[in-house]
């Protein structure tokens, strides 16, 4: 579940491999170019974490970063990702 902290919605998942969390890091690109939303992300191994916010919005979390949120969940499923507290 996307939480809102420190005026971000954050989120971290774990895959099986760095492989398979490297695939979702690609997607992952490919989308957010598409809504010309460039996340903040964070990646060790197997775990990738987010913060989400609109930089052009005064750092703020706006529709923009729900929006990408939703669509990096759908990817997150595809790619066999579990959340990580």
């Amino acid at each position: 579940m996307w939480t809102e902290h420190d005026n971000a919605l954050t989120r971290r998942y774990r895959f099986p491999d760095f492989k398979t969390a490297f695939a979702f890091m690609t997607d992952v690109a490919e989308a957010a170019e598409a809504q010309d939303h460039h996340p903040w992300w964070a990646n060790e191994y197997n775990t990738v974490e987010f913060r989400l916010r609109t930089h052009d919005a005064g750092n703020t979390v706006t529709k923009r970063d729900h929006r990408l949120a939703e669509r990096i969940e759908a990817l997150a499923t595809r790619h066999g990702a579990e959340s990580v507290a």
